[in-house]
């Protein structure tokens, strides 16, 4: 499929962050919607906002085939992962609930978490993964109080690129009736995601990363028998003369009007990964990523963070070289290498303290579907030369 690159020389290692570039569907199908089906969705019978509404149906269908979701509409939209979190978080928890979550959690998931902490009283247990990520189930297991209504896990960790047994997690969760919110801000897209196969009561996932759709899209998968407490109350375009939220899905968690020419896109991009496959970006990226760890491995002062060589991860190579400053290795890395990663904190002090590195943070370079081999040793052969000139 045909790419709207405008900078070329840009080798792009920040896909963690969002997918860069889009393919050109993507964002033909942002413009054709802005063009053509500016109307909004939802708020009228007239043709234009009709066809509004059908972009967003049909982007929820394509969502429901890709996640294996029953009923496209137990999937609301969101902004990004992070509004999908908190509409679960926030919507689901009571007084005096008890969550388990992991060491290697966002701050999407842990300052929510907090934030009920402090304001109505939940209890959060957060489950000790080890140095790289990986953590024993039985320990959630062991976690599980009277009280615990909901077990938060990170599928994949956006420092460490570990990815988390789901599947066996749920197993657990089930015998206690303990519902499981899944962060798939790492992995939709890029790892196969079953919500009935894995047991997933609710699924927050983004648009702009392994979906390859625009900023500002994602959404949540909420199963049919939880009902949550909207984020926001307001116009649906539905049930208008009533003074509730409308309780019909999904209406009820899409208050205001939705970001059609986005959804647009996401629709494309989500079409783009179905076409692709989810099993074949995963075995490319962990490829390229394998290929990354082999090149950087033996040079002197570096340590790679995460599973090891050979072990199941995502396309994220964390590093660091001892004697330089994460933040001072990116900054060359970009200005005279032309090379794009992120270096610092990312959003997850819980999976450094893991890590050991939550006194320095660290570098993160990121594959994506459209990375090349070639790339990829441009960075291990950028990171040889910078050794070489520090002297280590």
């Amino acid at each position: 499929m045909e790419l709207i690159n405008n900078d070329q020389s840009v080798i792009y290692l920040d896909h963690a962050a969002t997918s860069w570039p889009k393919p050109a569907a993507v964002t033909e199908a942002v413009v054709n919607a802005m063009i053509n089906d500016a109307a909004n969705p939802g708020r009228g019978s007239h043709a234009m906002a009709v066809r509004a509404s059908r972009i967003l149906f049909e982007t929820r269908k394509q969502l429901a085939k890709l996640f294996n979701i029953k009923n496209p509409n137990d999937i609301a939209f969101a902004s990004n992962t992070t509004m999908a979190l908190n509409m679960a978080i926030k919507g689901f928890l009571k007084p005096g609930d008890h969550v388990i979550a992991t060491s290697v959690e966002h701050n999407s998931v842990r300052r929510p978490l907090y934030y009920l902490e402090q304001k109505i009283g939940i209890q959060v247990t957060y489950i000790e993964a080890d140095e790289t990520g990986n953590l024993n189930v039985d320990d959630i297991a062991k976690a599980i109080q009277p009280n615990t209504t909901l077990a938060v896990v990170n599928h994949s960790s956006n420092l460490l690129g570990t990815i988390m047994p789901v599947a066996e997690i749920a197993e657990i969760l089930k015998k206690h009736d303990i519902k499981l919110l899944v962060d798939a801000a790492q992995s939709a897209g890029i790892i196969p995601v079953d919500v009935r196969a894995m047991g997933i009561h609710m699924l927050a996932f983004p648009g702009h990363k392994g979906l390859l759709g625009p900023q500002g899209t994602g959404g949540l998968y909420i199963d049919p028998s939880l009902e949550l407490e909207p984020l926001l109350h307001g116009g649906t375009g539905s049930q208008s003369e009533a003074i509730e939220q409308p309780h019909v899905r999904p209406d009820r968690y899409e208050a205001g009007t939705q970001n059609t020419p986005g959804l647009a896109g996401l629709k494309v991009g989500v079409q783009h990964v179905l076409n692709e496959t989810v099993q074949s970006i995963q075995t490319k990226e962990w490829t390229l990523a394998q290929r990354l760890m082999h090149g950087l491995q033996p040079l002197n002062g570096v340590k790679l963070l995460g599973p090891a060589i050979g072990k199941q991860r995502t396309g994220i190579v964390a590093f660091n070289i001892e004697g330089i400053d994460p933040s001072e290795l990116s900054f060359i890395l970009d200005q005279h290498y032309r090379i794009a990663v992120r270096a610092g904190f990312h959003c997850t002090p819980l999976a450094h303290t893991c890590a050991g590195t939550s006194a320095t943070g660290a570098i993160r370079a990121s594959v994506g579907i459209y990375t090349t081999g070639a790339e990829v040793d441009a960075l291990t052969d950028a990171i040889k030369e910078i050794i070489q000139q520090y002297g280590i």
